[in-house]
């Protein structure tokens, strides 16, 4: 009997193995979680040149309004706490889709094109959020699920290497977003590609969605480049860890709220205001009063890193909280993890201790990011 749930790949699997990654499962996919080159060679690769990630197992697709002349936008903000019908054209919005008890479902990526958006949202949770989405808003609204696959080029010389490519990502700045077309090599049909200047290191560069047909030689003709690596899930993880960016399922989850997670800066002053969205209520206590508990950076002292799940204590031994991310930053060059503090130890500089095998580490609370962003902002 076959397994309910098997396993699937992307369109690039067969070209993992043929570079030599190394599959692990993750999000219901095989998945590489690092190549020959390592993950903290793959790492270093990519803050210093470009590196090329499979992210297609994230999931793709459009919202468009029932009736001519809504706007999927603005009924999509009856999910959000992001401002989305304020979008201009091509431009995109990190948020987040809300419970009503004011946890975070899924945090997700939004991109206006005329009168309706482009979603991207995380691999485990994309069944369910287009459950969710497709039954709040049957009514008004339509969600077409898209098949295709998402590559992201990340690095300082990711906007040189693309260039030559697709010339139309060269106007772009970070979170904006343009479908182009892209002539296959050898004189090939010319295929339409979206590419948005954004993605999930902390550096500059693109991620880019075509159909899964053209994805391995889109692939393969990035990784010609001289400066482009392919790079793992190991590597993607440190990067986006020293960005201070969370990871759904970790970081965020249906009992943290924006404001706990240090994410209010996406919930704009008009939308606290409409409370009009799952959760607001909540939020807007947090805001008012005061949060709890809240997402922080910390430091550890020496080169023991703490990992998921390593216990926050005060310097007196009482419980904080604890890890929800942690591990080595290679170009931070030592350990680095974020986690949930009561608010009164949230302030940087606030020393806590690390319960790691069992012996208490010196660390401190610092602000995020632990590595500056190099986005491409004008």
């Amino acid at each position: 009997m076959e397994p309910q749930n098997p396993i699937k790949r992307t369109p690039l699997y067969d070209l993992h193995l043929e570079l030599g990654g190394k599959i692990v499962p993750f999000a219901g996919y095989e998945m590489p979680v690092q190549y020959p080159l390592g993950v903290m060679g793959e790492h270093l690769h990519t803050r210093a040149k470009a590196g090329l990630f499979d992210v297609s197992h994230m999931g793709q697709a459009k919202l468009v309004a029932n009736k001519a002349g809504e706007d999927a936008a603005a009924l999509f903000e009856a999910l959000v706490p992001g401002g989305i019908q304020t979008l201009q054209e091509g431009r995109m919005r990190y948020t987040q889709l809300t419970h009503e008890t004011g946890g975070i479902r899924d945090d997700l990526m939004a991109t206006r094109f005329g009168d309706t958006l482009w979603l991207v949202v995380n691999a485990a949770c994309k069944d369910d959020d287009f459950m969710h989405i497709s039954s709040a808003l049957k009514e008004d609204a339509t969600l077409e699920i898209a098949d295709r696959a998402l590559l992201a080029l990340q690095g300082p010389a990711a906007g040189d290497v693309l260039a030559e490519l697709m010339p139309a990502s060269t106007d772009l700045i970070f979170m904006q977003a343009v479908w182009t077309s892209w002539s296959l090599p050898d004189g090939g049909e010319s295929v339409d590609v979206l590419v948005s200047r954004c993605g999930y290191t902390g550096e500059d560069g693109f991620e880019l969605s075509i159909a899964p047909e053209h994805a391995e030689i889109l692939a393969r003709t990035l990784l010609a480049h001289a400066d482009v690596e392919p790079i793992g899930l190991g590597a993607r993880d440190s990067l986006r860890l020293e960005a201070g960016l969370c990871l759904y399922g970790h970081d965020i989850d249906l009992t943290t709220s924006p404001a706990e997670a240090d994410l209010l800066w996406s919930v704009p002053k008009r939308r606290r205001a409409e409370a009009n969205f799952p959760g607001a209520e909540t939020l807007n206590q947090h805001i008012e009063a005061g949060v709890a508990k809240k997402r922080v950076g910390i430091l550890p002292e020496g080169r023991a890193p703490a990992r998921e799940g390593t216990a926050i204590e005060s310097l007196d031994g009482e419980p904080l909280g604890q890890i929800t991310s942690g591990g080595f930053g290679p170009t931070l060059g030592g350990p680095l993890a974020m986690g949930y503090v009561p608010a009164a130890f949230s302030q940087p500089d606030t020393q806590v201790q690390l319960i790691v095998r069992g012996k208490a580490l010196p660390a401190r609370v610092v602000a995020m990011p632990f590595v500056p962003q190099n986005y491409r902002k004008g």
